[in-house]
């Protein structure tokens, strides 16, 4: 194992692949008693770039002076089984129907090419316990990096790959940088000219 390899078993890595992670909801006050809400992913991508993350463990290892490349959380995104994506039932558990795409047919086979913009879509080596999987770029969070440098110990599963994490790491900010353009005054009017 080299000293990279190493490495990246003991800190926060792009692309790392880590089970049960926990998303605060919401958290309520009510005669002085707090209830905190959550939602458990089962398996999340870490989206955060590595360089930020390696920086972060080389000033806790090397106890730097200040605390500048400190990260207060990392951005996570949950995997979906591509299956429950394509019968738009990712979110079953949260009451909520998502868009159905046909997979045997142009708009599944977009999804597994990554022609969407808001899916990005993997498969694992048979030797990884994980099915296909679906990434839904909308659905990302932050995670306090402390506590997900603590459940990595105890839940990682494995890493995406440096190739594929780069175009995920490309995808990402493509999608959340697009533009969304008003409707044309015509059509919102019904007038066609």
């Amino acid at each position: 194992m080299t000293r990279t390899e190493r490495l990246n078993l003991t800190r926060v890595c792009q692309g790392d692949i880590i089970r049960d992670v926990s998303y605060i909801d919401g958290v309520t006050e009510s005669a002085g008693i707090l209830e905190v809400s959550r939602l458990e992913f089962p398996l999340v991508i870490v989206l955060t770039q590595d360089c930020e993350l390696e920086q972060e463990y080389q000033m806790h290892v090397q106890n730097a002076g200040n605390q500048d490349k400190w990260l207060v959380s990392v951005l996570v995104a949950p995997l979906y089984n591509a299956e429950h994506v394509y019968r738009g039932e990712h979110l079953s558990e949260l009451n909520l129907a998502m868009q159905q795409i046909n997979q045997r047919k142009t708009p599944g086979q977009f999804l597994r090419n990554n022609d969407i913009p808001r899916y990005h879509y993997l498969e694992f080596a048979p030797d990884v316990p994980i099915v296909a999987s679906v990434i839904d770029f909308k659905h990302y969070f932050s995670v306090n990096a402390q506590n997900l440098r603590e459940r990595k110990k105890s839940s990682f599963v494995c890493m995406v790959s440096p190739l594929f994490r780069e175009a995920i790491s490309h995808r990402f900010p493509a999608y959340l940088s697009r533009i969304g353009l008003p409707e044309p005054a015509a059509e919102r009017t019904g007038n066609s000219g």
